[in-house]
């Protein structure tokens, strides 16, 4: 007999599945696979490579690929049959699906042409994202194959969509007529980056050194500099702060995991 818990349980899970689907479908379209216009082409190559000096370089989007195959594995993950960590999945439902239905509400509103509504919508699920990351900082997996589905997945999600939120944004003003203020390319993509480093090491520092958002920021500020050092759109000093914003990253972050692991070693000791 299913019990009002047992029933919102199910509710989630099921809630979980069908906004999978949605962004599954979502990126789907968004490649272009389904007869669409690819993300980097719609919009007026608002967001290709060399539409601003903080766009990644195209490869550097392949990591949705492992995005998607991580919401995939954490939307079954819900259906298995175990029971020690529903709680923390309850708290955490919420917030994943919203990013999966904005996920997708990102890529259409890129494919109809309205690049100005893409920018809230990717701030509402970079806030998301953080609402997950916190939810998941402050309750504990409950093994190493839950840790990688879904501390994992959502980690990586959320380092890679800090760095998609500088390229939208950047791409959404330079549409609009936003010139730099005459400060020119080379200095705005200096600071975004910077920007973008800070972000970073403000995660792996409050996150105890979780090392999935590390890599998926490093991944795309790495491509960021990439694409600054060959294309129609160089910068020399951008790339090299993308780059030095990449190893303070991760440096920083390895940095606090181990503090995090001799703070727990300590506290063994102490208690032992």
């Amino acid at each position: 007999m299913l019990t009002k818990g047992s029933t919102m349980r199910w509710m989630r899970k099921v809630m979980i599945a069908v906004s999978t689907v949605v962004a599954v479908v979502g990126s789907f379209i968004g490649s272009g696979a389904a007869g669409g216009t690819p993300i980097a082409e719609a919009a007026d190559g608002a967001l290709s490579a060399s539409s601003t000096a903080i766009a990644p370089g195209g490869p550097a989007f392949g990591i949705w690929s492992v995005i998607y195959v991580g919401l995939v594995a954490f939307a079954v993950w819900q259906f298995l049959p175990r029971r020690d960590d529903q709680a923390r999945h309850d708290r955490l439902a919420v917030p994943a699906t919203l990013s999966l239905l904005l996920n997708a509400a990102w890529i259409l509103s890129v494919q109809f042409g309205f690049l100005w509504l893409s920018e809230p919508i990717i701030l509402a699920l970079l806030g998301v994202l953080a609402w997950a990351f916190v939810v998941l900082r402050r309750t504990r997996p409950s093994g190493r194959v839950e840790a990688v589905v879904t501390d994992g997945t959502f980690g990586l999600y959320l380092g890679w969509v800090c760095v998609a939120t500088a390229a939208n944004t950047a791409a959404v003003l330079t549409a609009a007529g936003f010139r730099g203020l005459g400060l020119g390319q080379d200095v705005w993509g200096v600071a975004v980056a910077a920007v973008a480093g800070l972000v970073g090491v403000l995660v792996g520092v409050t996150g105890r050194g979780r090392i999935a958002p590390a890599l998926s920021l490093g991944w795309g500020l790495a491509w960021v500099a990439v694409a600054r050092l060959d294309g129609p759109l160089v910068s020399v000093p951008t790339a090299v702060a993308a780059l030095v914003a990449v190893a303070a990253v991760l440096v920083v972050t390895v940095v606090a995991r181990a503090r995090a692991g001799w703070t727990a070693g300590a506290a063994a000791l102490h208690t032992a």
